[in-house]
């Protein structure tokens, strides 16, 4: 009897341990189930975001081109082609909440759903000095240009030496260490001379942050060459663009075209310095080049894209589109 007691016990111990372990798999395999569905939701959700978040920006994108479409054509139709900043395109969107756009019956939807906010704006990419067409394919760089380039670095304050750099950025010159390694033998494949193509990458040239960043509201690298628009530009950049003209003649220009646009450049003549002429290909009244900034605040994360636009011929191309998107820092 005593025999049979313990071998009952012992079933018994043997049934509780096993019905606990099998109590643990079978909440290890459920806690498993639920962390791969958590996860599967949130990975949804955040594909779905990103989704609506582009195609938010995309209907922006697609706004921005029918409004410098539409100032084309009205501008026909005046027979008036200026570009200005008192125009409806230079009105900058402040940020808005995106129902207040998108429903159409408020009670119902404009609360439905997630929190999201668009600002944005269009400007000029004229309104800058454009590096491009500082060096020609033949590597000769253009002397006007240098020089005006030159005025520039002194009137924002960058280093002396940012003008050289920025020559020799945009004609591609690969770097001392790299030009090093190819003489001593380190490498058996010949450098290219690659040309930066935007202005951040004139920074892979030796090109200081710094520097880029002091000069960026006055200067651009723009895929074409482009004249200066005198209806837009600040007037440190009509001061560097044009010969011989100082701050303060610059600010003149400045005054002048907030009272009346110049609709030729044979109107802005009797403002420049004797014996300086408005040269077509420095100058301009009218842009064909335009940046397109969006930024869409979706709860914590924020997506900004930075577009380049070509209008020309009753076209407005996309050239160029940049996103980034971040978290924003918790309150």
């Amino acid at each position: 009897m005593k025999h049979r007691a313990v071998h009952a016990r012992h079933q018994r111990g043997m049934a509780l341990l096993l019905a606990m372990i099998v109590v643990a798999l079978v909440t290890a395999a459920a806690a498993a189930m639920v962390w791969q569905q958590e996860r599967a939701v949130a990975i949804e959700g955040a594909e779905r975001a990103r989704a609506q978040s582009t195609w938010i920006l995309n209907g922006a994108l697609d706004w921005a081109r029918l409004i410098l479409r539409e100032d084309e054509r009205t501008a026909r139709r005046n027979g008036n082609a200026v570009d200005s900043l008192d125009e409806p395109w230079a009105q900058p969107l402040a940020e808005a909440r995106l129902a207040s756009f998108l429903a159409a019956d408020r009670d119902n939807n404009a609360d439905s759903g997630p929190e999201a906010f668009i600002s944005g704006a269009i400007e000029d990419a004229q309104s800058r000095l454009n590096l491009q067409g500082l060096v020609n394919a033949n590597g000769q760089v253009d002397k006007p240009l240098q020089e005006a380039l030159a005025r520039l670095v002194q009137l924002a304050g960058a280093p002396a030496d940012a003008t050289d750099q920025l020559v020799a950025a945009v004609q591609g010159s690969p770097t001392a260490e790299s030009a090093a390694q190819v003489a001593a033998g380190a490498s058996g494949v010949p450098i290219v001379a690659l040309r930066p193509t935007r202005w951040n990458e004139l920074a892979w040239f030796g090109v200081s942050p710094a520097t880029l960043a002091r000069l960026a509201p006055f200067a651009d690298l723009l895929p074409q060459p482009s004249p200066v628009n005198v209806n837009t530009a600040p007037r440190e950049v009509l001061a560097a663009a044009i010969p011989q003209l100082d701050l303060g003649a610059a600010e003149r220009i400045v005054q002048q075209r907030q009272r009346q646009p110049f609709r030729s450049l044979a109107e802005l003549q009797p403002l420049l310095p004797p014996g300086v002429e408005a040269q077509p290909q420095r100058l301009a009244v009218a842009s064909q080049l335009f940046h397109v900034a969006g930024r869409l605040r979706l709860e914590e994360r924020v997506l900004e894209e930075r577009s380049l636009l070509l209008r020309r011929d009753g076209r407005v191309d996309v050239l160029q589109r940049e996103k980034r998107s971040f978290a924003l820092p918790p309150p």
